[in-house]
């Protein structure tokens, strides 16, 4: 299995970005993938998650202007970010597992990483 990220870069306050997630020999009959981040100092950060049981998850700070969305034909998940702060500045990480799950926050449950896309949000 293979997840690499695309769609970062560098983009002003307000501004929108759309992540892609291609997941490569992962199948998608049953999963969690999740999107999260890690800014410098940090810990990583659950930002969004969604399930093959349809259900989708947030963090409290990015609802409303963050959306997960799966492509399951295009093997690829998505993370479409509106309405860009700064504190969004971060590495952005794809995480998929083969178990759906609730606890989608939790990092140690995923057992494939992708490499990180670089999201940079000016002021």
């Amino acid at each position: 299995v293979q997840l690499v990220e695309s769609g970062g870069g560098l983009v002003q306050a307000g501004g929108s970005l759309r992540l892609s997630c291609l997941a490569s020999g992962f199948t998608f009959d049953a999963y969690a993938i999740a999107w999260f981040r890690q800014a410098p100092g940090t810990e990583y950060e659950g930002v969004s998650g969604i399930n093959s049981d349809g259900n989708t998850y947030y963090l409290d700070s990015v609802k409303d202007r963050f959306t997960i969305s799966i492509d399951t034909a295009k093997n690829t998940v998505y993370l479409q970010m509106n309405s860009l702060k700064p504190e969004d500045t971060a590495v952005y990480y794809c995480a998929a597992d083969n178990r759906p799950t609730s606890g989608w926050y939790d990092r140690w449950y995923y057992d494939f990483w992708g490499q990180g896309a670089q999201v940079t949000v000016s002021s």
